[in-house]
Formats: structure tokens, C-alpha cells, sequence
């Protein structure tokens, strides 16, 4: 069943990335860091990492997605891309020209909101209006203690932080929360480089049913099967204020082991599936009419050469999703 009509909607203009990289009735795809397969253990090598990203933007993928993984915790069994994102972002900024740079996703009840709305707008700027904010709540309890935090009580914590990164998003705002308390007469710079930067939630992030499609610029989910997806995006945009004809996107990532056989059938991995290149784009597609408009490939379980496997994708599944 598909999900809600988007045929008379749009999406609010944010910035360059999100506008490039969200479009309604169309599905885009993305890269989840790091651009290799560690399938042995937690730790990627992080061996040509930059190289990577510039022949994923110069292939035509749509954007890199940095995880926020704060400490190699066992139990998760990933350690993401290792490096600090906001660093990351940074240098991955000043390497690139087009490509969209996302965090999926932030960690808000680990950091202060004032250094997050920072360098979120630092990079904004540096990368030139390209950074995709993913924010979330945080699943790892295991972190909360090493940081002095309560993971009880991380949704509070999660609002209060949405709300004060949006706040210093305007000029010398006045307004109090638990974070702090500012008097209209100092400003945190830069701002984001076209007034917002765009923040996705993440599931639910302990938050109220349709928190997130009411306050936030689009959802970041998990994959499910077709229909139980489609009937997750429906609910999604069911909550989101209807008064302006204004619809907000919806991406997922993608565990994908990409074979040589374009007529392998699909086997389940982890978040995802093993399959040759024609059962993804038919699963690709079938995303595209529930009305997800954004897929991150993670290929840490992919088996082939990672070069090749990405103009594999360039030359053969983008022409269908085109940026």
C-alpha cells in the first residue's frame, strides 16, 4: 500500500544538500562511512577513506553519512567511521565540491547543545550549505556513564537540545532551558549557511508520537519489509502539519553485499540483504513508490572490491536514481 501522496506536495528549501538530496516522489542514493568492509571485526582500517568519498561524489552519489560513534562499546559491534564527525566533516568539506554531508546520526543528550549548534553551522558554512543534520537519543548505555549522563532521562534531554540549537540558529536569541540561559545581547556564530541547518530525527528518539514530523525536517528510519515500511512513512507524515502543503522526506539505510550475478536472488544479512544489482533496484523502487526519498548504502558486508562496487552502482543503479 503505498504511503501518503506526495504528488501535490513539496519540501521546505533548507540548504543546498538537503534540497539536492530530497526531492518528493523520488528516491536518491547515499553512502554510509566508512567506503569499505570490515566484516571481521568493529574497527574499520580506514585506508583510502578520502579517496573513496571523491570518486563516490565524482560517481554521482548524492551524499556521505558520518555515524556518531563515541566509544567502541563491544555489545554494538561497530565502531563507525572512528574519526570525531563534526572533524571529519570538516576536512571531508574542504576535500569536496558537491556531494551532501550527513551525519546519521548525532547523539544530542552527549554534547552540549551550544558546541553542536556551532560546529554544525561551521561546517554548514565551510562546506557551503551541504550539511544534513541526523540527530537522535542514543541506544548505547554503555556511553551515558563515561560522559556523566543519565540515560533515563535522555529524551528530555533531546528536546531541550533540539531546542536550543534551533534558538541560536537566530540572531542573539533570548531564552532559557536546562542548557542555559542567554540574554539577547551576545550571538554564537556563524549561522547556518542559509539561516537553518536541516535536522532529521531519528525513529522515535524517546519522543511522543509525531514529535518528529511535526518539529523536525524529515524522518531517518531502519529498513523493514515493503509494507510494514510503507505503513511506518504513512504514520510519519499523518503527523505533520498539513496547513501549508508542505511535506518533509523520509530516508532509510541499507546493509547491501552487492555479487556479481545481476540475477542473484536477495539473502538476508544484517539490516539488510546479499543480492545481485537487479533485486536492488526493484527493492530500490519499491521504496521509491512508499514514498522514501532517500537510501544510505552501507557496504561494511560487502565482499567485492569497494572501487568496483562503486562504479558498479554508478554505472548501473544511479542512471535510475538520479541526484
Amino acid at each position: 500500500m503505498p504511503a501518503l501522496n506526495e504528488s501535490t506536495k513539496t519540501f521546505a528549501q533548507i540548504n543546498r544538500g538537503y534540497n539536492q538530496v530530497f526531492q518528493p516522489n523520488r528516491l536518491s542514493i547515499g553512502l554510509v562511512a566508512p567506503l569499505e568492509s570490515y566484516s571481521s571485526g568493529p574497527v574499520p582500517s580506514m585506508n583510502r577513506h578520502l579517496e573513496r568519498v571523491r570518486l563516490a561524489e565524482k560517481s554521482g552519489f548524492s551524499a556521505v553519512w558520518l555515524r556518531d560513534v563515541p566509544f567502541n562499546v563491544p555489545s554494538f559491534g561497530d565502531a563507525g567511521q572512528v574519526f570525531n564527525p563534526f572533524v571529519y566533516l570538516g576536512f571531508l568539506a574542504g576535500q569536496t565540491d558537491r556531494i551532501a554531508l550527513g551525519v546519521a546520526s548525532l547523539i544530542l543528550p552527549l554534547r552540549h547543545p551550544a558546541h553542536v549548534a556551532k560546529a554544525a553551522a561551521s561546517v554548514d558554512q565551510l562546506s557551503g550549505g551541504r550539511l544534513i543534520l541526523g540527530i537522535a537519543s542514543g541506544d548505547r548505555p554503555d556511553e551515558y556513564p563515561a560522559l556523566n549522563e543519565s540515560y533515563a532521562n535522555r529524551g528530555e534531554r533531546f528536546r531541550d537540545s533540539f531546542e536550543y540549537i534551533r534558538k541560536m540558529a537566530a540572531t542573539a536569541p533570548a531564552f532559557e532551558n536546562r542548557y542555559g540561559k542567554t540574554n539577547g545581547e551576545m550571538d554564537l556564530l556563524p549561522k547556518p549557511a542559509a539561516g537553518k541547518i536541516p535536522m532529521l530525527i531519528t525513529g522515535g528518539s524517546q519522543q511522543e508520537p509525531q514529535w518528529g514530523a511535526r518539529h523536525s525536517d524529515g524522518l531517518i528510519t531502519y529498513p523493514r519489509n515493503v509494507d510494514d515500511q510503507a505503513n511506518a512513512v504513512r504514520s510519519w507524515r499523518d503527523g505533520i502539519p498539513d496547513k501549508t502543503g508542505v511535506s518533509k522526506p523520509v530516508m532509510q539505510s541499507l546493509y547491501i553485499d552487492l555479487v556479481a550475478d545481476p540475477d542473484a536472488p536477495p539473502q538476508p544479512i544484517h539490516l539488510g540483504f546479499r543480492s545481485g544489482i537487479k533485486f536492488l533496484k526493484t527493492y530500490l523502487k519499491s521504496l521509491e513508490e512508499i514514498g522514501v526519498n532517500h537510501v544510505a548504502l552501507n557496504l561494511r558486508f560487502n565482499q567485492a572490491d569497494i572501487e568496483e562496487t562503486l562504479l558498479y552502482l554508478a554505472e548501473d543503479l544511479l542512471p535510475e536514481f538520479p541526484a
